[in-house]
């Protein structure tokens, strides 16, 4: 892996360059877009085996369907409509000060820091720059150390592909990424988890460098006692099990009436066997990404049995550490105090928690911090209504998973503790973009009346203000 040695140098040549250039026009932002489609779409393949070996093993069709796919969706979405968001707006000028007019200005903010996790190496690389470039930006990007042999490649297809003073990719280890973070960007956005986040943030705020923070949590899933159960349980299960629930916004734990648990359990064990037969040699199932995430999973499903819960493995294979594959796990009975019910999995282990009443089962997500996910399966309208209206989550899909993030016209971020800011479409175009008010006075005007010394006519003038 090739890393940059002197991150401030190379910042300080990219920073330069955005303050030379401070308004791309549209078709140098439309080139820089196309030229990301282009490297995405002619390397797919190469790019599938690189995140594969990674892994040690990841299908080459989850690649497709979750990064590449959504990754070009974003790019075309930003072709498609960025020379609009680049517009001057006109906005209303207050009564008191027409015929004065308003504009909002976007602007480019400069150079953009992007910190990408582990998990989606690509898509999570490529939406934020489908943003960044369509308003106007340069990037610089610290890819993961747990996906090296993407990293490595990526950075030599950007090398092929831009401009140093266009998009740099920085690779190394936790002392570079913090080395990265400290840089003074325009500004910074951090995919990854809570605890790191913490340090991105502190880091920035000595440059007072803006952040968008894209975290995790406990995002639940709901069954309704009205939901069609076999889709609700199948859909949960593969937003879970995608890529071996190495997922953000993977469900976390379920939400099960009472009397449906037993039934959850064996719709979701006939569930597995359908979309994994053969789990142990199945290659459509992810490898966990490193030995200490490995053994980070089975000492979550350790804790959670010592301290009572009963541990319901979902297929007949056993966890295979040398090929770090964890076979899907359901957690019942699970204490307050396990490790499983407090941290985000990360992995192929589901929690299943059981509610009363649908009131119930809100009071219970909102005593815990906000998710960045939520999901409701009910075919009662006045149900999801209710779970709408009475609780805060970064995203929602409702009689399904996963799907908000692909939405290109809906922002996607965190809520409290989830994260903050958001991006995705337009709103990433104005998230890396200084929506800059602009007033333009009129020749013709009443402020020469609002001024010292303040005689009677300034006193006139001032009760019509405020009347």
């Amino acid at each position: 892996m090739r890393e940059v040695p002197d991150i401030s140098s190379v910042f300080g040549a990219i920073h330069a360059a955005s303050r030379r250039d401070q308004m791309p026009d549209w078709p140098v932002r439309a080139d820089r877009l196309r030229r990301l489609r282009r490297l995405v779409t002619a390397n797919q393949e190469a790019i599938a085996a690189a995140i594969s070996a990674d892994f040690t093993n990841r299908p080459r069709q989850e690649t497709a369907l979750l990064e590449v796919f959504p990754g070009v969706a974003g790019i075309d979405d930003a072709l498609r409509h960025g020379k609009r968001w680049m517009r001057v707006r006109r906005v209303s000028t207050g009564f008191w000060f027409r015929p004065g007019k308003s504009r909002l200005m976007p602007q480019p903010l400069g150079v953009v820091g992007i910190v990408v996790p582990w998990n989606y190496p690509l898509y999570l690389t490529v939406g934020p720059l489908a943003g960044a470039l369509a308003a106007g930006n340069r990037a610089m990007v610290k890819l993961s150390e747990y996906t090296p042999r993407f990293a490595a490649l990526f950075a030599q297809l950007v090398r092929a592909t831009f401009a140093p003073d266009e998009i740099v990719v920085v690779n190394g280890d936790a002392e570079v990424a913090s080395a990265f973070s400290a840089l003074p960007f325009d500004h910074l956005l951090f995919t990854g988890s809570t605890a790191v986040g913490h340090h991105v943030m502190r880091t920035a705020a000595d440059n007072l460098t803006p952040v968008t923070l894209e975290l995790g949590g406990k995002s639940p899933a709901i069954i309704g006692a009205g939901a069609d159960f076999p889709r609700a349980v199948e859909r949960i299960l593969v937003g879970k099990l995608m890529n071996a629930g190495q997922t953000c916004i993977a469900p976390d734990y379920v939400l099960v009436p009472e009397a449906m648990r037993e039934r959850f359990v064996d719709e979701a064990r006939r569930c597995v066997d359908r979309l994994y037969p053969d789990l142990a040699r199945n290659p459509d199932y992810t490898s966990i990404i490193s030995p200490r995430h490995f053994a980070r999973l089975a000492g979550l499903v350790q804790d959670a049995g010592a301290q009572g819960a009963r541990t319901v493995p979902l297929s007949d294979a056993t966890p295979d550490a040398d090929m770090r594959r964890m076979p899907p796990v359901l957690l019942l009975d699970v204490p307050e105090d396990a490790t499983a019910l407090k941290e985000e999995i990360f992995g192929p282990v589901l929690p299943v928690v059981t509610y009363r009443s649908v009131e119930d089962a809100v009071a219970y997500i909102n005593a815990r911090p906000r998710p960045l996910a939520l999901y409701v399966f009910d075919r009662d309208r006045r149900t999801i209504d209710h779970v709408m209206q009475q609780t805060v989550a970064g995203g929602v899909t409702v009689n399904d998973t996963l799907f908000h993030i692909a939405q290109d016209n809906l922002p996607f971020g965190g809520v409290g503790p989830s994260g903050m800011g958001a991006y995705h479409g337009g709103a990433g175009f104005e998230t890396f973009s200084k929506l800059k008010p602009v007033f333009h006075q009129a020749s013709l005007n009443g402020a020469g009346l609002l001024k010292p010394p303040y005689g009677k006519t300034f006193e006139t003038m001032l009760r019509l203000l405020l009347r």
